[in-house]
């Protein structure tokens, strides 16, 4: 776990509850003055988060309410930047905006990558910067595949706060229809050979009886 990341997540209360149940002496050395990192994207993170196709993200309204929406689009369409910067178009919904109001109020917002199939998680925090219509038009080149169906209305553009690896306990391994696809073929041709080689031997054996 980076410092930056410790940083966010311990607050004085989060560390009471450590004392409390015994972990804190071992989260020490993350708060400690030498530890380091967590803020810039290396090169590990970089093609993890461009190889997604959805992401959890968490805003919080002006009343205090958490809100946690799923965002997705053609796999890389949450983009690295550099190393301090990540950005995705933002495609038209159910047009309640309700994470955009909450962006406008409070920039702060959170972040969960899931890799189900290899029980990865990646987090983030950042702070959101939001280019709507005119401004957009640039980098909306940028981050919209105009392949994609979805009709992008805005880019949201996230300097990152903090960083951090979660560990992969309770991660359920999971896989969508695209990522079971060449397993499934592997199964299909097994079957089909299974079945040529069992009629042959059906011939056969009908020719010697």
């Amino acid at each position: 776990m980076p410092r930056a990341f410790a940083e966010i997540a311990f607050t004085p209360q989060v560390r009471t509850i450590q004392q409390r149940q015994g972990s804190a002496q071992g989260y020490e050395k993350f708060l400690a003055h030498d530890a380091d990192g967590g803020r810039r994207l290396g090169p590990e993170e970089a093609s993890f988060i461009q190889a997604r196709d959805g992401f959890y993200q968490a805003t919080v309204s002006e009343t205090g309410w958490p809100y946690v929406q799923f965002r997705g689009g053609p796999a890389g369409f949450l983009r690295v930047i550099d190393g301090e910067t990540i950005a995705y178009a933002d495609y038209r919904g159910n047009r309640q905006y309700l994470s955009v109001g909450n962006l406008v109020g409070d920039s702060r917002i959170s972040l969960i990558l899931m890799d189900y199939p290899n029980r990865r998680r990646l987090k983030i925090w950042g702070r959101v910067q939001i280019v709507d219509g005119n401004d957009a038009t640039d980098i909306l080149t940028t981050l919209h595949d105009p392949a994609y169906f979805g009709r992008p209305e805005r880019a949201i553009l996230i300097t990152i706060e903090a960083f951090d690896w979660n560990c992969p306990a309770h991660i359920p391994q999971r896989m969508t229809a695209t990522e079971l696809e060449p397993l499934l073929a592997g199964m299909r041709q097994q079957i089909s050979d299974l079945t040529t080689e069992n009629a042959r031997l059906a011939e056969l054996a009908g020719s010697n009886a």
